[in-house]
């Protein structure tokens, strides 16, 4: 089930985005599986604003999404799942759920930024209805965004926004 995070979920999604961020490792991308993730700190504001959600199966929180606004359309700023519950159509569930958000807000779009080569990124995306979104067609703040992924050293890995 998909519903909006509670405060006590907070506490749980570090864990469960260090866990999803573990298949990255075995690829050799390191950087990425030990990329710190969101702080309580961060959380909460998306918590309290009603742009997180959780997906619940059966109590455990197997899954998230973080929500934003971003040049004037919805934008994915994380969505995870924990492995154990990997290719049960969590991930699609939590990316509808925030498109629905999306045009319950009039916004045109959803975006979101991700690797291009990871077949659980970019081509997944792909199968959901994402297209890459040219550079040239970037607002300003998705290209701050890409600019603090390269400085972080995401770049290293090839990185593209998509849109749908």
């Amino acid at each position: 089930m998909i519903r909006l995070a509670r405060a006590s979920d907070l506490p749980l999604l570090g864990e469960l985005e260090r866990a999803a961020g573990e298949p990255f490792r075995d690829l050799g991308m390191v950087a990425v599986a030990d990329d710190e993730p969101f702080s309580m700190a961060q959380l909460r504001p998306y918590q309290a604003d009603g742009r997180c959600w959780v997906v619940d199966v059966s109590g455990v929180v197997a899954g998230y999404l973080l929500a934003d606004v971003v040049d004037g359309n919805g934008h994915v700023e994380q969505v995870s799942v924990l492995p154990a519950f990997a290719r049960r159509g969590l991930g699609r569930r939590l990316i509808e759920t925030a498109a629905s958000w999306a045009v319950s807000r009039g916004l045109p779009a959803l975006t979101l930024t991700t690797f291009r080569d990871m077949p659980w990124n970019a081509p997944y995306y792909a199968r959901l209805g994402f297209r890459e979104l040219a550079e040239s067609s970037w607002g300003p703040s998705l290209r701050a965004i890409r600019e603090h992924e390269a400085a972080l050293g995401l770049d290293r890995w090839p990185r593209l926004a998509m849109i749908r």
